[in-house]
């Protein structure tokens, strides 16, 4: 018999082993979705109030498990158990209650107003059909949040779900498993394995699943979608952020510096939607760095024992790596470092880096570029708000942005010239604990939205049904066999229902009319 493989979950905080999972195989991957396959079938007949309910079940389990799961993620991510709880925990419980109650709604059947007179009888409506079968592979900086979004929108769409949650991250997919097992679902409508990361895109893809949701980096997003349009299978990507923050001269200081730190730092810097680049007007800029610095200063960085640090360890050492490669460049071309908070003594076995603020920084150094996933602010001076929206948008990314001001109509104005799927004013990153506001980017931050109404409509695929209820019609009035009296009766409807003339709209009224008498007759 071949070798049972596993993957041995490492603490990146502080180096110790904290557990193991089988890996599993690519024939246990077809075979979870065949089931799935069969299972689903069912589970689409199943009214979505009924569906509801097993998302109500999930969402009590969470309630009542909010510190063991939180505990989980924290030790087996690096981010502390506040992080954990607050931009993980809480708001998966506030996922599955708000598809639970406003699933019903959106999903429901949509009656069509006629668009035109000349085809009142025309009766129409749409209905969200589920895909079938969901593939989704998901990342380890957020290994609970990003997922369970996904397998809650799924499910109450109809949908059977296949997941595969990071390699780096299984204990946190264990415990997703057992919370999304307390929903009492049908056995095979919700699978969850640990394929490898370098063969998962492609095993997924030739799996049989009818769509893909993909969260993760932009060469293998292009891959994958590469790959599925082969079978020509939809997907949705969700491909990361060098995200902007635009602090204006009219700012609160305080809270646009104290907000920086926040959604910079949060998660070690590890937030696709996080802060990454900062435009400052150069009429605050020395006092609103004044206190970004101070800020930044304090912050206690270390292993969470006693809720005592604020931000915890990376998660992989190769990431560790890409932020050190990404400050040392900017060092290299003139950037300084103005503010850092070491780690605290005692957490030398974790992947810790210290907390940055690089100044100084050009448009050219890979932190303004690239995505650096990790503790480094850069920012920049700017003249006027102009010189900050246009260096927002020079990036080929565009997930999130976010822009400071008192002034809500200035602040409404930038956010509409701002290329990025998500736009937050005086607050940032936080939206995707949001359920009801879409998630996604512009350019090459992805294709597709999750959460909101927006992801249930990406979960389904619209079928409309056209009903003509005019009783007594045999046939169209474009139906064969054509002849000069319909050429003119079309030509009437046209010139009845667009002619400025008004004779010419009456002439046309009644060869439309004329016209329309035919459909009552068999040839």
């Amino acid at each position: 018999m071949p070798e049972t493989k596993e993957t041995i979950s490492i603490n990146p905080a502080t180096g110790e082993t904290i557990g193991s999972v089988k890996e599993n195989t690519i024939e246990e991957l077809s075979a979870a979705v065949l089931k799935a396959k069969l299972v689903q079938k069912e589970w689409a007949e199943i009214s979505i109030a009924d569906r509801a309910k097993h998302l109500i079940l999930i969402r009590n389990y969470i309630a009542v498990n909010a510190g063991r799961i939180a505990e989980v993620i924290s030790r087996d991510n690096g981010k502390t158990r506040i992080d954990a709880l607050s931009a993980e925990v809480i708001p998966a419980a506030m996922a599955a209650d708000y598809y639970a109650k406003k699933g019903i709604k959106i999903l429901a059947r949509k009656h069509l107003r006629p668009g035109n007179l000349a085809f009142a009888n025309k009766k129409s409506y749409v209905d969200r059909v589920p895909f079938g079968v969901v593939g989704i592979i998901s990342p380890w900086n957020y290994p609970f949040a990003i997922p369970i979004n996904e397998v809650l929108m799924a499910l109450i769409s109809g949908n059977a779900v296949v997941l595969k949650v990071a390699t780096q991250t299984q204990q946190v997919a264990k415990i997703l498993e057992e919370v999304v097992n307390a929903g009492k679902l049908p056995e095979g409508l919700f699978s969850i394995l640990n394929i490898p990361g370098p063969i998962a895109g492609d095993a997924f893809i030739e799996s049989g699943i009818s769509k893909l949701f993909f969260t993760g980096s932009v060469p293998v997003g292009k891959k994958l979608m590469a790959k599925a349009s082969e079978k020509l299978i939809p997907v949705s990507l969700e491909l990361g952020g060098n995200d902007a923050m635009i602090v204006c001269s009219d700012a609160d200081i305080y809270r646009a510096a104290t907000g920086a730190v926040w959604g910079g730092f949060s998660n070690c810097g590890q937030s696709c939607g996080g802060v990454e680049r900062i435009y400052v007007e150069a009429k605050i800029y020395d006092d609103y760095m004044k206190v970004l610095r101070e800020k930044t200063e304090k912050l206690r960085i270390g292993f969470d024992k006693n809720f005592n640090v604020d931000v915890g360890s990376l998660t992989t050492e190769l990431q560790l790596n890409t932020v050190k490669r990404h400050v040392q460049d900017a060092l290299s071309k003139g950037a300084i470092i103005t503010a850092k908070a070491d780690p605290q003594p005692g957490n030398e076995k974790g992947l810790f880096l210290p907390a940055v603020v690089l100044e100084n920084v050009a448009d050219d150094m890979i932190t303004m570029r690239e995505e650096t996933f990790g503790p480094v602010l850069a920012v920049q001076k700017v003249e006027d708000i102009n010189e900050a929206i246009a260096k927002t948008n020079d990036s080929n990314l565009g997930l999130t942005a976010s822009v400071w001001t008192r002034d809500r109509k200035k602040a409404h104005l930038i956010a509409s010239k701002i290329e990025a799927g998500a736009v937050s004013i005086n607050d940032h990153l936080m939206s995707h604990g949001l359920a009801e506001t879409p998630w996604g980017g512009f350019k090459q931050s992805g294709i597709g939205r999750t959460h909101s109404y927006i992801g249930l409509e990406e979960m389904t695929q619209p079928r409309v049904v056209v009903d003509d209820i005019m009783l007594g019609v045999r046939k169209d009035i474009w139906w064969h066999p054509h002849s000069k009296e319909i050429y003119d009766g079309l030509i009437g409807v046209i010139n009845f229902l667009y002619l400025q003339n008004m004779s010419k709209r009456v002439d046309g009224a009644i060869a439309a009319a004329k016209l329309f008498m035919r459909s009552f007759k068999a040839d």
